[in-house]
């Protein structure tokens, strides 16, 4: 609507436009009851015409109205005239902090001075119940005076619906669609993840957004960018953004570290209340104050620039810099500060009291750690990548990240961030240096090499006072187990620290390293390592009942012993659902435990429609969960949907390059999409990595023989059955390319094995299908098809896929059958 100057809209008369919105437009209006300047905002038709919306709209404007903040915008009314919804503001004279972050960089004590004052205004929000939802810098305004305001509290309601997002995990892709994108794109780049996801919102994804707006003062540019709406979207789930460090190379680490914290993907690891980071910025701010100064009362002929840490935003000189005392040489000051102390309090009283202050601590941090060697902070520089592949860079930072997430745990330790030590990547660093830069006591450096495809992990700690070395390490891992050389380094650096830990805190890690342990035997496929696996989770569960993570390794490995035909799938299958159950009762919103049922609903009871609503449901809570993409492709890889399970196992990759079972996944899925020579490009590249990865020698095999290159599959599948300690399965593989290449008698002596095995123990009748299949025998093909039916044999969920029985689809018998397993 146009409203033209002069106009009355009851109490008020319009003088001029100010602007224009997603929302709405804003007059200049005179309350002419007053004689005060009002801005008036009147609200677009499309977000007022659902009344359940206006009401919960105007439920919270009327909470926001009546909190009486400095930096919170005054609400003076909301009303309606001829069915238009406005609201009456105070009118505020200045510009957006957009206006203000455009022309020129902000300094840090800006910076600092408008979050402070950001924060204030949503601490008291937050107290009163009231969440933003739409932090941005065109919703704060600077004064001329340096005041803040934070305005429009309460309209991120109006492109709410009210359940939908709760009920539907599509809800903001559905959003997104039926909105127009000039109204979206301005606000997209501030989502939280879970904004961003369509779930429910609380106070915290204020404080994510607001990091964002930290973030964009410090670097001039959001921390999530991209050409598309999707592209921020899968910014602000899945990347971690750059270092500010880039774009400021003065930012003190300790503001990089604020950020980082409040742009925690995961809710629960950002800042937990908005007081809590407040506190934090005020800290900083002091700190920055203090320093500033005492620069400007020391003359430079007193105390050098060197004096002064500026990285760490700390004013402290350390006892051993350079210092002048009047015009004479400099003087070297080791072991005692007195000297130039007493000289300096004679020249410059007004700096006496900092000066004192700083060298008491700096004395008193020597004496310490000389004396006991304590070590109460740590920084952890990402891993060089000394290999030569730069496929390896995503694996060295996961190290790193690896590393500081689990020693985060630890209370008594303080651990800087990775945004804060990504600065330091691919440089030749000096460890007291860092250690000072970063106002740690002890610094730990990391390399990853690889010689004759044997990868070396070293890492060593190193104390900032004088250099020694307090711990060191090295392992040689296989690939496939790189997670578990970063919990074995953090686990001893805790030890040799001698940190005392809770009973509470050794228990959280002594489980979590059962529960990696799990995962990595889990992670092998081997049947010795699939029952080992069960052994560590059952462990993990003994000492920690309520651990939903290892109820859902348990039913990963039920899965995983059914599906290599280690145990019957009627036994394992309904022990692996149990155990999703159980992980599900204990946390409902945990990803992993969605995921291991959706694999056994897909699995186990050919249940599909169910099974994908579990993968997206899991999907949806964790966006960055490489194992759902993995697995949710292998279902539609199952269904026919090639293309979609190509997509989703290309992500999984990406979120997770060090596993070889989601690498070499891609190339099964290629397999079964019949694209034989991308499976096989694919296989090569993961061998490389690791030779002696059994699973996708499997899949190299399988791919050779569709290529009719028998010698070269069955040398594959030879050592596939040799690295999986003799697998039925792969062995049945085995005999189909014995019998393609002709040589019958072979593949009739493993098909004489496998039946004398099934005597003994579980044999899947798909596997015996498979060798029948090879040997052109179609009535004992379709019996042990029919056998594995009944069974419910695992791989049957590929039949209408797999290109072995590809010569039996014109056969009444193969629809039948496709159509009873619900294929069809």
């Amino acid at each position: 609507m146009a409203i033209d100057p002069g106009t009355n809209i009851g109490p008020y008369k319009i003088m001029h436009t100010l602007g224009a919105g997603g929302m709405g437009e804003v007059y200049l209006a005179r309350d002419t009851r007053l004689g005060r300047k009002i801005a008036l905002k009147f609200l677009s038709a499309e977000f007022t015409k659902d009344e359940e919306r206006v009401r919960r709209f105007q439920q919270e404007a009327r909470a926001a109205s009546a909190l009486n903040h400095p930096n919170l915008i005054t609400i003076f009314e909301i009303g309606e005239v001829e069915s238009v919804h406005f609201i009456a503001t105070e009118f505020i004279e200045g510009i957006t902090l957009r206006q203000r972050i455009a022309p020129s960089r902000m300094s840090t004590s800006e910076i600092c001075d408008v979050a402070i004052q950001v924060a204030s205004a949503l601490a008291a929000a937050h107290a009163a119940g009231i969440t933003h939802r739409d932090i941005k810098p065109e919703n704060i305004m600077v004064r001329p005076d340096g005041v803040v305001k934070v305005l429009d509290f309460g309209l991120a309601k109006l492109t709410e619906s009210p359940d939908a997002s709760a009920k539907d995990p599509n809800a903001i892709t559905k959003r997104v669609v039926e909105t127009d994108p000039g109204v979206v794109m301005g606000t997209v780049s501030y989502m939280s993840p879970e904004q961003a996801r369509g779930v429910r919102v609380d106070a915290r994804t204020d404080i994510f957004s607001f990091g964002v707006v930290i973030y964009e003062m410090i670097a001039g540019r959001v921390p999530f960018e991209g050409a598309s709406f999707g592209d921020v979207i899968s910014g602000i789930l899945g990347k971690r953004p750059m270092s500010l460090a880039r774009f400021a190379p003065d930012v003190p680490p300790e503001l990089e570290r604020i950020v980082s914290k409040a742009l925690a993907k995961d809710r629960d690891e950002r800042y937990q209340t908005i007081k809590d980071m407040l506190i934090d910025l005020k800290r900083l701010k002091r700190s920055i104050d203090a320093e500033a100064e005492f620069e400007d009362s020391a003359p430079r002929d007193w105390i050098p620039e060197t004096a002064i840490n500026r990285r760490s935003g700390h004013g402290v000189p350390s006892v051993s810099d350079t210092v002048t005392l009047d015009s004479g040489p400099p003087i070297i000051h080791t072991t005692s500060s007195a000297e130039y102390l007493i000289t300096g309090i004679k020249r410059h009283k007004r700096a006496t009291g900092f000066v004192l202050a700083a060298a008491v601590v700096a004395v008193v941090s020597v004496t310490f750690f000389a004396g006991s060697r304590g070590i109460d902070s740590v920084a952890i520089l990402p891993f060089s990548n000394l290999t030569g592949d730069p496929r390896m860079e995503s694996i060295s930072d996961e190290m790193t990240e690896g590393i500081i997430n689990h020693l985060y745990q630890l209370q008594k330790l303080r651990v800087i961030s990775y945004g804060a030590v990504e600065q330091y990547k691919g440089q030749q660093v000096d460890a007291g240096a860092v250690g000072r830069e970063l106002a740690v006591s002890a610094v730990m450096i990391g390399r990853i090499s690889k010689r004759d495809d044997v990868l070396t992990v070293n890492a060593e700690l190193i104390n900032v006072r004088d250099k020694t070395r307090i711990w060191s390490a090295q392992e040689k891992p296989r690939f496939s187990d790189l997670t578990m050389a970063f919990h074995r380094f953090a686990r001893s650096v805790s030890d040799k620290l001698g940190l005392k830990l809770s009973e509470a805190e050794r228990k959280e890690l002594d489980a979590e390293e059962l529960y990696e342990t799990g995962r990595s035997y889990w992670n092998q496929r081997t049947t010795e390592g699939l029952n080992k696996g069960v052994e560590y989770f059952e462990k993990a569960v003994a000492l920690k009942p309520d651990y939903g993570a290892a109820h859902a390794g348990l039913a990963d490995c039920y899965n995983m012993l059914a599906t290599y035909g280690a145990k019957p799938p009627s036994e394992a299958f309904p022990k692996a659902k149990a155990e999703a159950r159980k992980a599900l009762g204990i946390d409902d919103t945990l990803a992993e435990a969605h995921i291991s049922l959706a694999y056994t609903l897909f699995r186990g009871d050919w249940k599909w429609g169910d099974s994908e609503k579990e993968f997206r449901q899991a999907i949806a809570m964790n966006p960055k969960s490489a194992q759902a993409h993995q697995w949710y492709g292998t279902l539609l890889v199952g269904l026919g949907r090639a293309d979609e399970a190509i997509a989703h196992t290309k992500l999984a990759q990406e979120l997770d390059s060090t596993s070889l079972i989601i690498r070499s996944q891609l190339g099964f899925v290629y397999f079964f999409g019949h694209r034989y020579d991308d499976s096989i490009a694919t296989c090569q590249k993961v061998l490389e990595l690791d030779p002696t990865f059994f699973a996708v020698r499997r899949y190299l095999g399988q791919a050779y023989a569709q290529k009719g290159k028998y010698d070269q599959a069955i040398d594959e599948f030879q050592k596939a059955v040799a690295g999986s300690g003799g697998s039925p399965l792969i062995r049945a593989e085995l005999a189909h390319a014995f019998a393609l290449a002709g040589r019958k008698d072979e593949a009739e002596k493993i098909l004489a094995e496998l039946k004398q095995l099934a005597t003994e123990r579980y044999i899947s009748a798909y596997s015996v299908a498979l060798v029948y299949s090879g040997l052109g025998n179609k009535n004992e093909t379709f019996n042990s098809l029919e056998r594995a039916f009944q069974d419910r044999a695992d791989y049957l969920v590929f039949l209408k896929v797999d290109p072995r029985f590809d010569w039996l689809h014109n056969d009444p018998r193969f629809a039948s059958l496709l159509d009873r397993i619900g294929l069809q």
